[in-house]
């Protein structure tokens, strides 16, 4: 074989590979307002992305995956809407950033499609304000419906170096123990 179809040969194996790993990775769809804000977009989404990348997770971020959607067209509202509709629909799962007093309105009903869709459902809050009436869960109740009755708490992450533990639901989820991330 000459040398030049060798080369060819093993860069067209190579990115087969390639695309065989990227499309057995699970997809998680990552739920959060950071991008409306510069500071938030660039000091705390990485870090986020980069816990979840660690699974072994490809991680679809909103923000990013929208970034082509131009905004000084009509309509670009809408557009965005629906592209982040087919991404919860379509990814594995969701892992929900549900800071704030309440949490963001988009976030809300990103999980609410997840929860509906039976998607494994994953939640992360470091804002140590209450947003319940419930002495059981540290959130509107609602959010809850998408994890399990009992050990719920394995669902729920309170800084990134948590979202890592391996003992968690995720971890457990993203090496494809069949009772992580199951809804019950």
């Amino acid at each position: 074989m000459p040398p030049l179809a060798g080369i060819l040969r093993r860069v067209t194996l190579d990115a087969c590979l390639a695309i065989v790993t990227t499309s057995q990775r699970k997809t998680i769809y990552l739920a959060n307002p950071y991008g409306f804000s510069e500071q938030q977009k660039t000091r705390l989404l990485p870090e986020l992305i980069a816990a979840l990348e660690s699974l072994g997770l490809e991680v679809w971020e909103p923000f990013q995956r929208n970034n082509q959607i131009d905004l000084s067209e009509p309509g670009w509202a809408h557009r965005i809407a629906l592209a982040d509709c087919r991404d919860v629909r379509d990814a594995d799962a969701i892992f929900a950033i549900v800071n704030g007093t309440p949490p963001d309105e988009g976030v809300m009903v990103e999980l609410g499609i997840a929860i509906a869709l039976g998607k494994p459902t994953f939640l992360f809050r470091d804002d140590f304000r209450r947003v319940t009436d419930s002495e059981e869960y540290p959130l509107n109740l609602m959010l809850f419906a998408g994890l399990p009755e009992h050990g719920w708490q394995d669902y729920y992450y309170t800084s990134v170096a948590e979202i890592t533990a391996q003992d968690k639901a995720l971890a457990r989820w993203a090496r494809g123990e069949p009772e992580a991330g199951q809804q019950t």
